[in-house]
């Protein structure tokens, strides 16, 4: 760990439930760099190397290529096809089964219509494929599920397809609907060039944003556990300990109670001039600013009478006041 933690103390990592499936997980504070440094690495194995399960193939009765039309039923062979890339489907196991879509009525046909072997669940059953409009139209198809990593082109597929009646689908294996990361400024006391890292995963279901961080997490430091399979510590005096940080911070949070609070005035949403100056100034803290006296903040750098206006309006906001001469 950087030494610079030592300082600023060990990264706090939270998460923030936006719905199903959606998380903004952030961490820091972080030396400057490391947000980028260890979003980047999430993301890229986020986006190509979680395991997941989707149609690689359908078998249509009666059709023997997705350019064509099945009699009674309102889409195209085409366009049922991609409704089933759609599916979201949850697999124990890695080798390939069949599910069967059987349909002798008119209606809406739904991804509830479709029969799954023990083992197979679909997590998104209200799915359209297509209505069967016709009344003797029979609709009868079986899927081909399989278990894999990233992203084959059905090109790729076709080569290694045995069976002339399956029609082969690009294999989209990610259960990673959405990843972002975004590197904020943040600070700690005087120190304002520290990232905070905010990493955004939205999954299928099938793997909750915990477990693809998780997943992510071990893949990258499995990789980086090559450069130094022995484990040994170069330069260690430039380099942090965790249990030490760990305990210094248990101590100190046993005496808290007794030491004075630090909150960033940034949160009072100053302009950046005034921001600036008072920061200049050495007042970092709302704490900090309720003890100044009007001339104290007058005598700064950069910190007029427009300034003073929008101090006091912010502190009364927060029932605060400056202190008296």
């Amino acid at each position: 760990m950087h030494q610079i933690q030592e300082e600023i103390g060990i990264p706090k990592f939270q998460t923030q439930k936006k719905g199903d499936n959606h998380v903004i997980f952030t961490l820091s504070p972080l030396p400057a760099g490391y947000g980028t440094t260890i979003g980047n690495a999430l993301r890229r194995v986020l986006v190509s190397s979680l395991p997941g399960s989707c149609i690689t193939g359908v078998k249509i009765q009666g059709v023997t290529h997705e350019y064509t039309t099945i009699k009674g039923a309102k889409d195209s062979v085409l366009d049922i096809t991609l409704n089933i890339k759609k599916l979201y489907i949850k697999k124990d196991t890695k080798d390939p089964v069949m599910l069967e879509l059987n349909v002798s009525k008119p209606g809406v046909v739904t991804a509830k219509d479709i029969k799954t072997p023990t083992g197979v669940e679909i997590l998104n059953p209200e799915l359209y494929i297509t209505t069967i409009e016709g009344k003797n139209t029979k609709f009868k198809m079986e899927l081909r599920a399989e278990k894999g990593v990233g992203y084959v082109p059905a090109a790729v597929l076709r080569k290694q397809e045995t069976d002339a009646n399956m029609i082969v689908l690009d294999a989209v294996f990610t259960p990673v609907i959405k990843v972002r990361y975004d590197v904020e400024n943040t600070r700690v006391g005087q120190m304002t060039n520290l990232d905070k890292l905010v990493l955004e995963i939205k999954t299928d279901g099938t793997i909750t944003p915990e477990e693809a961080l998780q997943f992510s997490s071990n893949i990258v430091t499995s990789y980086f556990g090559l450069f130094n399979k022995e484990g040994m510590l170069v330069e260690s005096d430039f380099m942090s300990d965790f249990a030490q940080i760990a305990h210094k911070e248990q101590e100190q949070e046993k005496i808290k109670p007794a030491q004075e609070s630090y909150t960033p005035i940034e949160i009072l949403g100053f302009s950046p001039r005034t921001l600036n100056a008072l920061i200049n100034g050495g007042i970092g803290s709302i704490e900090q600013l309720s003890k100044c006296t009007e001339s104290k903040l007058a005598n700064l750098r950069g910190f007029g009478k427009k300034a003073l206006t929008e101090v006091a309006e912010a502190l009364e906001k927060k029932s605060l006041t400056l202190s008296g001469e």
